[in-house]
């Protein structure tokens, strides 16, 4: 069961299809293995909540 995982901000459902869709396609391409034993899970972060060089 390989797992795809991406951190973001906020995304919409056409993004979501969209990136599943095609981090599934080349995954499973270039692994060799059925597009079906891939999970993907997109973590979306709120900005509010989102730190960078000690600054939020």
């Amino acid at each position: 069961m390989p797992v795809i995982t991406l951190e973001a901000a906020s995304l919409d459902k056409e993004q979501k299809e969209q990136l599943i869709a095609e981090f599934t396609e080349s995954a499973a391409r270039i692994m060799n293995m059925p597009k079906e034993s891939f999970y993907v899970f997109l973590k979306e972060n709120i900005l509010e909540n989102i730190g960078v060089g000690g600054e939020l």
